[in-house]
């Protein structure tokens, strides 16, 4: 929801394109992404470091349980005031959320399928079975709901705003404490019980990241991938409000990400049994091509929905893989430097593949956020 329309309530609700020019809303993310990358680093050594008989990600999992829905609520809470107030609250607002609360949560969360068993095919299944959860609320809340049924009711009052997302925001607590409750390391506990050696330093853990293959290619893949799905996420809005559609109707946004989405659906029965089949590499190389071609698609015919439409469907069938098996394939290349060195980086490997997306959406809000916001000035003292 906040990767897709937290941008969307500053610039339509709280009016923040023009300050400084338009340059505000391009600079504060790219400072917050810069604490984000340093935060992530700090709480990757942490988790590598925590030793507690809960494990060391699950500890963090139940502190984030309340950070986020309350550091979630002050995102929208942004008081009526002065310029300087609004610019103050924003960014303090930005940063504990993503710096801090939601990168507690991200990180002992994305750790939860790694560190729960060594059975691949069991880890393969929880990889799934966590992705379907992610994909099916992303698919009817913010595909499907959000934009047919509660952008118009709300529209750009900041009330409604704050008690949706305050709404949304509680649920987080329950769910959270449930994975808490309801998870287990079973790979710490046998570290702990063979008596785990003594930890790398951070240059140690980043040289054996780096000169691990696999992993270099797990990355490489997540890169490349991420660099479409953060463009989407940041344009998605914009695009069908501009480009395909008209302002806010409704019908645009819907259309593309249901008839794009519904191989995800398909996906919940089929990728599993075919990476089991095929190997979870071989189906996901495949995929690739997918995604090459549905783009493609969509880039050489961007204002026809209907050819937009069948690209997104194709993109997203190729999407498959990635998205339901990554996170077994991330295990295991960890499983693999695990026994190729002797010692585990679980912390700092996930802190890796976070910074990857911070440093993709600081570029890539760069190039597109001052373009966009110096046009909308432009715009609206056209119209003055």
């Amino acid at each position: 929801m906040l990767a897709t329309y937290l941008n969307v309530y500053y610039t339509d609700v709280l009016n923040l394109t023009p300050l400084w020019g338009g340059l505000f809303l391009a600079i504060f993310p790219i400072i917050s992404k810069v604490i984000d990358a340093i935060t992530n680093v700090i709480m990757g050594q942490v988790i590598d470091r925590t030793r507690t008989r809960e494990g060391k990600a699950r500890p963090w999992l139940f502190l984030s349980a309340f950070l986020v829905p309350l550091t979630a609520i002050l995102l929208f809470t942004v008081p009526n005031g002065s310029d300087t107030v609004k610019v103050i609250w924003v960014m303090v607002s930005y940063n504990l959320f993503y710096s801090f609360a939601y990168n507690i949560f991200n990180m002992s969360h994305g750790l939860m399928v790694p560190l729960s068993t060594r059975d691949s095919t069991a880890r393969g299944s929880l990889s799934v079975f966590n992705q379907i959860t992610t994909i099916m609320m992303s698919g009817i809340l913010v595909a499907l709901v959000f934009p047919m049924v509660i952008m118009p009711m709300i529209g750009a009052d900041k009330s409604k705003w704050i008690l949706l997302m305050s709404i949304l925001s509680i649920l987080a607590l329950p769910l959270t404490l449930m994975e808490y409750f309801f998870t287990k390391e079973r790979i710490t506990e046998e570290a702990q019980q063979a008596g785990e050696r003594d930890k790398l330093s951070f240059a140690l853990q980043l040289k054996q990241l780096f000169t691990d293959k696999y992993m270099l290619i797990i990355y490489g893949y997540f890169f490349v991938t991420t660099i479409g799905t953060t463009i989407k996420n940041l344009g998605l809005v914009y695009y069908c409000n501009y480009v395909l559609g008209t302002y806010n109707d409704g019908r645009t946004q819907t259309l593309v990400s249901v008839i794009g989405g519904i191989p995800m659906g398909i996906g919940i029965f089929a990728v599993w049994p075919l990476a089991k089949k095929f190997g979870k590499r071989n189906v996901t190389m495949v995929g690739c091509m997918l995604i090459a071609v549905g783009s493609l698609i969509c880039w050489l015919f961007p204002t026809n929905l209907v050819i937009v439409l069948i690209g997104q469907f194709i993109k997203n069938m190729g999407g498959l893989p990635g998205s339901y098996v990554f996170m077994a394939l991330f295990a295991d290349c960890l499983d693999h430097m695990e026994w190729k060195h002797d010692n585990r980086v679980d912390g700092t490997a996930m802190s890796i593949y976070n910074i990857i997306a911070l440093v993709l959406l600081f570029f890539l809000r760069v190039e597109k956020q001052l373009p966009r916001e110096q046009a909308e000035i432009k715009a609206r003292h056209a119209r003055q």
